[in-house]
């Protein structure tokens, strides 16, 4: 993992392989950033006029080297883009600070060391600034370089940027030092769920996955609980048995806690974990299998965020559920019109095997509920409705309480993950009637990822306030990385999460 240090040094000698300085959009042309006022020094002031004579305008993502005058330590000076200048007395805001810092990371992969020179007037600057060099300074090498290494992005391919050096912060103040420590913590956690994401279906099926988590379990003192398949069939686990039958690799509920002595709240995660998704029995087109390992994301980020918890010492009782099972299809898979009794006693009418994200976590919310917690909130990459409604890089949110959804919408946009609050319209309902079972689990075909949801609100206990997050959209990035954004897995919905787990430790759930 990249490390992270504060430092007062002057820009100018700190010894590095780059310098980062932040550019914004002015009204007539590109504009040094406040940060960098030591390096526009050793341009003699025309740092500015030198980056628009190289093509650079501010522009958010752009990225833009240069060699260093004389006067500076590093041999290289890197700008990176920041968007529209503010106006007077305005901040850039921390998602267009996390974004430059991520850009410019990547742009340094293979580098020892970086010092960043962004605009940070703020502890919440330097926190967000610390977070995109981090963040976008992930990547995933283990099976690079011709031998085979774990998942741990140790592999013999271009490694990431080895070093950060945050200018700008007060290394002797607790206030700077708790927040650096904070992004170093949720990075670390964010870049396990993407490693675990990452990581080929052959090398996490459901055991292994259990077995991650159990060894966190011993690393950070949580409480793991795992159920294999003897212990699901005696328990009457006929969501998760019924997805995971048609494979070799048979299932896991996995139960991870963190507990705090004084909590007064007790949050419960559930997260989809389908280490592979075939489709079952109602098998997926050509060319929509070949990342359908990523269909695991919503078991990763809450595994994360549990250990994150912990990590951070959060005053409030964090309890994980990872529903984890292979959907493959065989001849003890189960098939369309098959009917399965779930961990609540209710039957389902299978009649579509890949909306099987739905059976798993029906048990685990079930599950879930016997806690009584005071929230549940489900992760998932669980429809393709979501995506053709939001796009790549939103997730929905959905809940069966307004103000809850509207928290969340607004923790998530503060954390910078984008999202958007959906409905759960009771008329679409209807469309999951049986004639042979208490609820199929298909309804109409428009409204998808809502008919998805009211499925899931099915099996929360009464009472019991919920949120349910697809996201099917930014879990996994096929196109090309921005920002700190990498190609493959995002870790979508950790940061989210967790700043959800600190207010509810604040004694603000929503």
């Amino acid at each position: 993992m990249t490390a992270l240090t504060l430092s007062t040094a002057g820009a100018a000698t700190l010894r590095a392989d780059a310098i980062v300085v932040g550019v914004a959009k002015g009204a007539k042309g590109p504009v040094v950033a406040p940060g960098a006022e030591a390096v526009d020094k050793a341009f003699d002031g025309k740092l500015a006029a030198v980056l628009e004579t190289l093509g650079a305008t501010g522009a958010e993502g752009e990225v833009t080297k240069l060699p260093s005058p004389a006067g500076l330590k590093a041999p290289v000076v890197l700008a990176a883009g920041l968007g529209k200048a503010p106006e007077k007395d305005d901040t850039y805001g921390a998602e267009a600070l996390r974004r430059a810092a991520g850009s410019a990371s990547r742009a340094l992969a293979g580098s020892k060391k970086a010092t960043f020179a962004l605009p940070v007037g703020t502890v919440e600057d330097a926190q967000a600034v610390a977070e995109g060099a981090l963040l976008g300074a992930y990547a995933f090498t283990a099976y690079q370089g011709g031998e085979k290494k774990n998942a741990k992005g140790n592999g013999n391919g271009k490694q990431p940027l080895a070093e950060v050096v945050l200018l700008g912060g007060k290394p002797r103040d607790k206030a700077y030092k708790a927040a650096t420590e904070r992004a170093l913590a949720l990075a670390e956690e964010v870049n396990r769920a993407r490693d675990l994401i990452n990581t080929p279906p052959n090398d996490l099926t459901p055991e292994i996955f259990a077995d991650h988590a159990t060894a966190a379990g011993k690393e950070y003192g949580l409480k793991v609980q795992v159920l294999d398949e003897k212990a699901l069939t005696k328990g009457g686990y006929g969501g998760i048995l019924g997805v995971g039958v048609g494979s070799t690799n048979p299932p896991r509920l996995v139960k991870i806690a963190y507990t705090h002595p004084k909590a007064e709240k007790h949050l419960a995660l559930v997260g989809k974990g389908i280490t592979y998704d075939s489709g079952g029995i109602s098998l997926k087109p050509a060319g929509h299998n070949e990342t359908m390992k990523c269909d695991m994301s919503g078991a990763a980020a809450v595994f994360s965020t549990v250990v994150a918890a912990a990590r951070l010492g959060l005053k409030v009782n964090v309890t994980g559920w990872l529903a984890l099972a292979e959907n493959m299809p065989s001849g003890s898979a189960t098939r369309p019109g098959d009917v399965l009794r779930m961990y609540s006693g209710k039957t389902v009418e299978v009649l579509n095997t890949d909306a099987e994200g739905r059976l798993v976590l029906a048990d685990a919310l079930t599950k879930a509920s016997e806690e009584n917690p005071d929230a549940i909130v489900d992760v998932a990459t669980l429809t393709g409705a979501m995506v053709l409604a939001l796009g790549h890089r939103r997730f929905g949110i959905m809940a069966n309480d307004d103000a809850f959804r509207t928290s969340i919408h607004e923790i998530a946009e503060e954390a910078g993950e984008d999202s958007w609050p959906m409905p759960l319209p009771a008329d679409l309902r209807k469309g999951m009637d049986s004639p042979t079972a208490d609820i199929a689990n298909m309804g109409e075909r428009m409204g998808g990822g809502l008919v998805a949801g009211l499925f899931l609100q099915e099996f929360i206990g009464e009472g019991i306030t919920w949120a349910h997050l697809d996201i099917a959209g930014p879990a996994f990035n096929e196109s090309g990385p921005w920002g700190y954004t990498p190609k493959g897995g995002t870790g979508s919905a950790v940061r989210t999460l967790v700043r959800l787990a600190e207010r509810t430790a604040d004694g603000d759930l929503g």
